[in-house]
């Protein structure tokens, strides 16, 4: 048995890069980095960080999504898994690269830290995207007149304490 499994938190670095695969937009695929960024005290007491930078690859409607939502700063979380692929470059040398492929993302971040939440899009609590917020407290005037006015709750009466019960005979 084997598991190749991968979940990240982190920023994104830079505007995604969108690539169609063949000529009828259908294929399509996304490439961007993500920064994770670990905090932890030395021996000596001071804070220290190290920035781990992750390439991304997403595919089809995850593609869609990132091109949509996804901006320089958008904080995200990602599910996917490694892989290292290689290719020979332009003098022959065959060079190496390790990406992340995102099976499930999601937006993260309060919207006006979002960049991309400019639009109004709210992610759906299954890592979907659904259409502009609506504003609930704005209303109109029929809204004002046909709601009914607030009544300020009734008050139960508290019963009466009982002074049979022994003080050392407490519920708890």
């Amino acid at each position: 048995m084997s598991l190749n499994k991968v979940m990240l938190i982190g920023n994104v670095g830079r505007d995604p890069e969108i690539r169609y695969i063949d000529n009828s937009g259908n294929a399509k695929v996304a490439s961007f980095t993500l920064a994770t960024t670990e905090r932890y005290r030395d021996r000596n007491g001071e804070m220290k960080e190290n920035t781990e930078w992750h390439n991304i690859v997403a595919w089809r409607n995850s593609a869609d999504i990132v091109e949509r939502f996804v901006k320089k700063g958008t904080q995200l979380y990602i599910e996917g898994r490694i892989r290292t692929r290689s290719w020979d470059d332009q003098s022959g040398n065959k060079r190496y690269t390790t990406e992340i492929l995102a099976d499930n993302l999601q937006l993260l971040g309060r919207k006006a830290d979002n960049p991309a939440s400019q639009g109004g899009y709210q992610a759906q609590p299954q890592g979907g995207y659904g259409a502009p917020a609506q504003n609930s407290y704005q209303q109109n005037s029929y809204q004002q007149h046909s709601q009914p006015a607030y009544q300020q709750p009734v008050q139960q009466p508290q019963p009466a304490a009982s002074e049979d019960l022994p003080e050392d005979d407490l519920p708890f």
